[in-house]
């Protein structure tokens, strides 16, 4: 069967399917469970409309419940056996973790990326955004900057693969160490945790283009009154910037930055690309990888623990959106 009509043949039944259900659950609600008739026709009338919305949330309901809620308590579950299924060691598994090295290493990389990425990724991308604003070609920058983001995690590894390379002729680094008069070169890629830095440049590079779009909407949405008043009052610009723009836009860069956080927490293509966790590199989704194909049991606890990582980023970003709404 032709692509084009199976895609057609889902679309008719998927809308189908969802008027069907509307229709058939309402008009059951109405007719039979509580029926706009008899004596207690009022009651029926206030239960009906009760239940109602509840018929319109039960497919969203159902399927974060098939798609989230399940793989979530099967995968705590699994993670409390063996690499066997059939063996249950309970909790062992999360003990051998907390016990290793390795993985206390990967945690720790894993913070380390939390605290930076998100922090330069905002930052620079709020600098980018208001100075290309000043600029007449800034629409220009704008799109340079924001070009990495159409490139994959995998893709922009290779391409810093040759800024690091261990060779004047290739890597740009050493070519800068050569012109400079060092003869040896160096791999950035096995110098001690400096190269956890080396590693997150790539995402900061790859980031900075979604939050200098963001938050460049969010400057150009600022009351030019506030910005004329400060300017009155004698403020140079770095106070209407850090005073006057960046409260009034501080919600919008708590989102960007939680946005990024959560991305950060899920990052495994980088680390994977260009050192396969070596060199004191791990961080838990790669750590994560090393148990996947030789324990299943401990890769299933490795994912919990990083879900349970990103639920608190989770929670507040909902809290802080609930917040903005009111």
């Amino acid at each position: 069967m032709p692509v084009i009509l199976q895609g057609l043949i889902t679309i008719i039944i998927g809308v189908g399917g969802c008027v069907g259900y509307f229709y058939l659950s309402n008009l059951i609600l109405d007719r039979f469970i509580f029926p706009a008739k008899g004596e207690n026709i009022g009651r029926n009338i206030n239960r009906a409309n009760a239940v109602r919305p509840w018929l319109f949330l039960f497919p969203a309901i159902f399927v974060l419940g098939l798609y989230l809620v399940y793989p979530v308590i099967g995968s705590f579950i699994r993670s409390l056996y063996g690499r066997n299924p059939d063996t249950f060691v309970g909790f062992d598994n999360y003990a051998l973790l907390f016990a290793g090295g390795d993985f206390t290493t990967a945690f720790l990389n894993n913070m380390l990326w939390v605290l930076f990425v998100p922090s330069a990724s905002t930052f620079i991308g709020l600098v980018v955004a208001q100075l290309t604003d000043q600029l007449s070609w800034g629409n220009i920058a704008k799109s340079l900057i924001f070009m990495p983001m159409a490139i994959s995690f995998v893709g922009a590894s290779l391409i810093w693969k040759f800024v690091y390379a261990n060779d004047a002729d290739i890597g740009l680094i050493n070519a800068v160490r050569a012109f400079a008069g060092f003869e040896n070169p160096i791999d950035v890629m096995q110098i001690p945790f400096w190269n956890n830095f080396f590693l997150m440049v790539i995402l900061v590079w790859i980031q900075t283009g979604f939050a200098m779009v963001i938050l460049s909407a969010a400057l150009r949405g600022i009351p030019e009154e506030t910005i004329e008043a400060a300017i009155l009052d004698g403020a140079n610009p770095f106070q209407i910037f850090f005073k006057i723009k960046v409260p009034q836009i501080l919600p919008t860069i708590m989102v960007v930055w939680t946005t990024i956080t959560v991305l950060v927490l899920k990052v495994f293509d980088i680390v994977y690309t260009m050192t396969g966790g070596n060199f004191g590199t791990e961080i838990l989704p790669s750590y994560m990888m090393d148990f996947m194909f030789r324990d299943d049991g401990r890769a299933t606890a490795i994912a919990f623990v990083i879900m349970i990582v990103v639920l608190p980023v989770m929670f507040w970003n909902i809290r802080e959106a609930r917040k903005e709404m009111r």
